[in-house]
C-alpha cells in the first residue's frame, strides 16, 4: 500500500501527539465487533482506551468506514462499530476490498498493523494474536498476524496467543521467520488470559528503557519486521490453563465427531471454555484487553522518551 493514496483519517489529536514525536498506541475493532455483547464491547474499548491514556500515551481505535482508514475513533463512531450488526472481520487480504467498496470493517491484527504503520504510529496492543492452529499439518491453518509481522514496522504489545491455538508451532513459526519476541517482565510466553501456555519465552527484558533500545536496534537491523512484545494478564484476572486446555481438548474430540469443521471449530470451541469457566472466560478477555493496553502505553512513551532523548543529543 502507498500512504500517498489511501485516505487516512487521523484525529487531531492523535495527529498532533505522532508530529510532538509523543507516545501513540494503537488498537484494533474487531474486539468491539466480535468480542462481547452491546453494551459491554462499548464499555470495554472504552476501557482499553482510558487504559492507554492512564500510562500517558494516546489511543488510536483503528476501523475501516466509508472508504476511508479511521486511525482514532471518537465515542460515536465506537457506538456506531459496537451496535451496527455483521460488520465484517477485515484482515490484511480484506482490507483493499472493504476499502474500495466502502462498507464498514473492523480491523484484526494484522489489517491494525497495517494501518498503524501507514499512519506512523509504532505500538499497537492487542490481547492476543492469531496463531497456527491445531491441525494445522492437514488444514495449513495460519493466521495472517503472523505474515503481517514479517512486514510491518511496528511494536506489538500482547497477552501472547489463545490456547486453543498450536503455541508450541506458533513460537516455531515466529522464529523460523525472525520475528523477535520479548517477554516484559515475565519468563513465560503468556496464554492470553493464562497467565502462561506452558513455554518458556525466547527472551525476558524488565526494564522498559532497554526494551526501547530493543526496538529500535531491531529496526536499524530490519526496518520491516515487528517485534513481538508479550505480558500476561494480572494474577487476579488469569484463568487455570488445566482447567482451559481440559475443556478444549474435550471440545476438539466432541468438534470430530460430529463432524464440525473450519472456523466453525473456534466457536465451537470458545463456547466449551466459557461453560467451564462458568462465565468468567467474558470478563477475563475484557481484563486482558485493558491490562494490555496499559502495558503498551507504559512501552510506548518509554519508547517515544528514548527517541526524544537521542534527537536532542543528535
Amino acid at each position: 500500500m502507498n500512504n500517498t493514496k489511501i485516505n487516512l483519517v487521523i484525529k487531531p489529536e492523535i495527529k498532533r501527539a505522532l508530529e510532538l514525536g509523543l507516545a501513540v498506541v494503537a488498537l484494533e475493532s474487531n474486539v468491539i465487533t466480535h468480542g462481547l455483547d452491546y453494551p459491554e464491547n462499548k464499555h470495554t474499548a472504552l476501557q482499553v482506551e482510558a487504559a492507554v491514556r492512564e500510562s500517558g500515551a494516546i489511543p488510536a481505535t483503528i476501523g475501516v468506514a466509508n472508504g476511508k482508514l479511521l486511525i482514532g475513533m471518537d465515542e460515536s463512531e465506537i457506538e456506531l462499530f459496537a451496535t451496527t450488526a455483521n460488520i465484517p472481520k477485515v484482515s490484511t487480504r480484506d482490507l483493499p476490498v472493504v476499502l474500495a467498496t466502502k462498507q464498514l470493517g473492523a480491523t484484526t491484527v494484522a489489517s491494525s498493523i497495517i494501518a498503524a504503520e501507514l499512519a506512523g504510529i509504532c505500538f499497537f496492543a492487542s490481547a492476543g494474536i492469531g496463531g497456527v492452529h491445531r491441525g494445522a499439518n492437514n488444514t495449513m491453518d495460519i493466521s495472517s498476524d503472523l505474515m503481517q509481522f514479517t512486514r510491518s514496522r511496528v511494536a506489538v504489545v500482547c497477552a501472547g496467543a489463545k490456547n486453543i491455538l498450536d503455541l508450541g508451532l506458533t513460537l516455531e513459526y515466529l522464529e523460523t521467520h525472525n520475528v523477535p519476541i520479548i517477554s516484559y517482565q515475565f519468563d513465560d510466553f503468556p496464554a492470553f488470559y493464562c497467565r502462561s501456555s506452558g513455554y518458556k519465552a525466547p527472551q525476558r527484558i524488565d526494564d522498559a528503557s532497554i526494551l526501547a533500545d530493543i526496538i529500535e536496534t531491531q529496526w536499524l537491523l530490519d526496518n520491516k519486521r515487528s517485534v513481538l512484545i508479550t505480558t500476561p494478564t494480572k494474577l487476579e484476572d488469569a484463568i487455570d490453563s488445566d482447567d482451559v486446555n481440559d475443556a478444549i481438548n474435550a471440545a476438539i474430540s466432541s468438534a470430530q465427531a460430529q463432524g464440525i469443521s473450519g472456523n466453525k471449530v473456534t466457536k465451537y470451541i470458545m463456547k466449551a471454555i466459557d461453560e467451564v469457566t462458568k462465565g468468567r472466560s467474558a470478563k477475563a478477555n475484557s481484563a486482558v484487553l485493558i491490562n494490555t493496553a496499559r502495558v503498551a502505553g507504559h512501552l510506548a512513551v518509554a519508547h517515544a522518551k528514548q527517541s526524544s532523548n537521542k534527537r536532542e543529543v543528535a
